[in-house]
């Protein structure tokens, strides 16, 4: 290895953040904080949930998405209905209409994540051509368990290291498996009762061609460079992450395309509906019908629980601006929009049946290409190259 191979190797290993300061580039909260998202607007055809996922118009006319008096941001599962045998309960899932090259920072603060037996929500994003491009599952756990589920999902050839500095416990290594490379929160209260009970907390998830990071802490831990980031964030002094993915074992630029931003809620489905899962934590008969005839039918009045309270989802990148859909010649590209066009705050709209919820803007701006989204690492690696 030549001397500035070395020096370049040295600089992409070193601890998480170095170097990284990010720009917000978009921010939902408060009244406006569906404004620039999709609703699914279909049933759950994705992972097999017991959802209808409902449009943007019964979302809000059956308060299931909605900003409530604190300016806190709710969505939740129906638990007024009563849903007959073979029907389906009404849930919601929403879809950022804006995508986020490599090179951000996603900011996750909640006071109540949705649980109970039966649920199954997340925080995750998704590239473009989901699954292909990449997935990262920031916030994700069913049933009745009482810890956070961290992972990515991509094609073949991405893996966590054998050893990596972490906090959190890593469940399996493989990114293409199909529960992916999954790491469990170790810290309490990040999911469940706990989680609610401790006030909630917030989720950092840096997406760099270094790695992959993923930070958790429960409110009375949140540091100020977090609580207090409202124009840019730096990531240097977060110290060891819940999760950690450096690229030495998966390259992020060939296997993470930009990313949508998803927050939704199923019930039992692939992954809470199975019947070992289900009995785990929640008992029934162990058979594979036991996790919808035990809940999502009747009169839902066990989904008291089954909903997202949140603050606040900040974006911040290391580019200017964000990314979004336009037609051009028959096919859908990304595109830039400025940061001064992104403030703006494009409308919400509802799509109907479509898996990415992509919105066609005519922009007139740069394509987005393959290598874009290099950090400040990258860039030094590729001098000293």
């Amino acid at each position: 290895m030549r001397p500035a191979t070395a020096l370049a190797a040295a600089l992409l290993s070193f601890a998480p953040g170095a170097l990284a300061t990010y720009s917000l580039v978009r921010e939902y909260s408060g009244s406006s904080f569906f404004t620039g998202w999709d609703f699914y607007g279909n049933y759950d055809n994705l992972t097999n949930g017991d959802v209808t996922w409902v449009t943007q118009a019964n979302a809000t006319q059956s308060k299931l998405a909605y900003v409530d008096d604190a300016g806190h941001a709710v969505i939740k599962v129906d638990n007024t209905t009563f849903v007959p045998y073979n029907y389906k309960r009404d849930s919601v899932r929403i879809t950022s209409t804006d995508y986020f090259p490599v090179g951000s920072v996603f900011v996750f603060d909640a006071n109540h994540l949705p649980y109970g037996c039966s649920v199954w929500p997340s925080f995750w994003t998704k590239g473009q051509n989901w699954p292909i491009g990449g997935e990262i599952d920031i916030i994700e756990a069913v049933n009745l368990m009482t810890y956070n589920q961290m992972a990515l999902h991509t094609q073949d050839g991405c893996t966590q290291p054998s050893s990596v500095t972490q906090s959190g416990t890593t469940g399996s290594t493989n990114c293409t498996q199909d529960a992916g490379c999954t790491v469990a929160e170790n810290q309490s209260n990040s999911y469940g009762d706990n989680f609610a009970n401790a006030g909630g907390g917030v989720w950092a998830a840096q997406l760099d061609s270094s790695g992959i990071f993923i930070w958790f802490w429960t409110r009375a831990s949140v540091p100020s460079s977090v609580s207090g980031a409202n124009n840019s964030i730096d990531t240097s002094s977060w110290g060891t992450p819940s999760a950690a993915y450096p690229s030495s074992s998966c390259n992020i630029t060939e296997f993470f395309t930009p990313q949508q931003l998803v927050l939704d809620i199923t019930l039992c489905g692939d992954w809470a509906g199975g019947a070992s899962v289900y009995e785990s934590t929640c008992g029934g008969d162990g058979s594979a019908t036991a996790c919808y005839i035990d809940n999502v039918i009747n009169n839902g009045s066990n989904y008291a629980d089954a909903y997202f309270s949140i603050n606040y989802v900040k974006v911040f990148s290391l580019t200017d601006g964000v990314l979004v859909p336009s037609v051009s010649g028959g096919s859908t590209v990304l595109v830039t929009e400025s940061a001064t066009d992104a403030t703006s705050e494009p409308s919400a709209t509802s799509t109907t049946g479509a898996q990415s919820g992509n919105k066609a803007a005519t922009l007139g701006a740069n394509a987005y290409v393959a290598v874009a989204g290099a950090t400040v690492l990258a860039a030094v690696s590729w001098i000293l190259l």
